[in-house]
């Protein structure tokens, strides 16, 4: 069912996450959407197996993944009991908490009870004693950015995760939450957050020149914004996509003419390049080293492999970076 060891990591490529000990492949496979209760529990199992034989060790959970919430995680857990369990060393494990999980007032934002308690609760449906990264999952504005930072070093320190990181924090406060972190003496690495060709606010907030410089990693989330960046919807929307079957964050009025006459021209020079629509979307994130990881989801193995190919080609030429640029600012697109 595996490959052997030494040649489990040949097709990969790998990262470090700013200037840490710590290293990621390039692309990371996230357990969100097709790991929860409503998926198909046999065709997890294969998304697993195919992701770590060809080098992905990264795995991406979150406490609210599913629906229903709690279930991606519970599906991992299960996979890892029955089989994936035995590579734990091999393993690259993150959770978050931030987001709305539980009723009351103690089950969302950044609070310390909410985020410990919620990691304890991680941990026993995952079945691990220790996740390799836990995550503060969106800026919280209501409570003090000391309080939050403080929860992660306590996560930390009592050994239940062996990293602390922040997803969704833009670039000002992503500095700030690292300044508290490190008067902590607590590792920081990560700071998962969206970007794609059509999504680069990163570049704008601060968050990627914070991380050239080296003050931490960043793994891209919805690095194929939603799909779109597959080129699925060039001809429709197919019965079995993200539109049909799920519809909480693609939504059919988000297929437009114009959008995908952009995917047409965005195809055409991926094409030219030797690669898919969505490698080079992939590729593009990667393209300059600022970005430790891209973070993709998949509905099918053979999906994960299109994906791991994209490492085979990152670099553009400066006409082709042109090119893109001028396709999303002709369309209206770059978010």
């Amino acid at each position: 069912m595996y490959q052997a060891a030494e040649n489990r990591y040949d097709t990969m490529q790998y990262a470090r996450c700013g200037h840490t000990g710590a290293i990621l492949p390039k692309v990371s496979l996230g357990l969100w959407h097709n790991f929860g209760g409503n998926g198909d529990f046999e065709n997890m199992k294969a998304m697993c197996f195919t992701a770590f034989d060809n080098g992905i060790c990264s795995f991406d959970l979150a406490n609210n993944y599913g629906p229903p919430i709690g279930s991606a995680e519970a599906n991992f857990g299960r996979i890892l009991s029955e089989e994936l369990g035995a590579y734990r060393d091999e393993l690259f494990i993150s959770t978050k908490a931030g987001f709305r999980h539980t009723p009351g007032p103690y089950g969302d934002g950044g609070g310390r009870k909410y985020l410990l308690s919620s990691l304890d609760a991680s941990l026993k449906r995952l079945g691990l004693d220790y996740v390799d990264v836990f995550y503060h999952h969106r800026m919280d504005p209501e409570t003090p950015l000391e309080e939050t930072m403080m929860a992660l070093d306590t996560a930390v320190k009592s050994g239940k995760a062996l990293y602390a990181g922040v997803s969704n924090y833009d670039g000002d406060t992503t500095r700030r939450a690292a300044e508290i972190l490190k008067e902590l003496k607590c590792p920081f690495i990560l700071n998962q957050s969206s970007y794609s060709i059509l999504n680069r606010h990163i570049e704008r907030d601060g968050l990627k020149g914070y991380a050239s410089a080296g003050g931490c990693g960043i793994i891209a989330y919805s690095p194929l914004h939603q799909g779109i960046l597959t080129g699925k919807y060039l001809k429709g929307i197919p019965v079995d996509s993200r539109i049909r079957t799920d519809g909480r964050f693609l939504h059919e009025s988000d297929i437009t003419s114009e959008k995908q006459a952009l995917i047409a021209k965005l195809g055409d020079l991926a094409s030219k390049r030797g690669q898919t629509l969505a490698q080079m979307a992939l590729a593009w994130i990667l393209r300059d080293g600022i970005v430790t990881s891209v973070l993709v989801g998949a509905s099918r193995p053979s999906q994960i492999l299109d994906s791991v190919k994209a490492v085979e080609n990152t670099k553009f030429t400066a006409e082709e970076l042109a090119i893109i640029d001028k396709i999303c600012t002709d369309y209206g697109d770059d978010e």
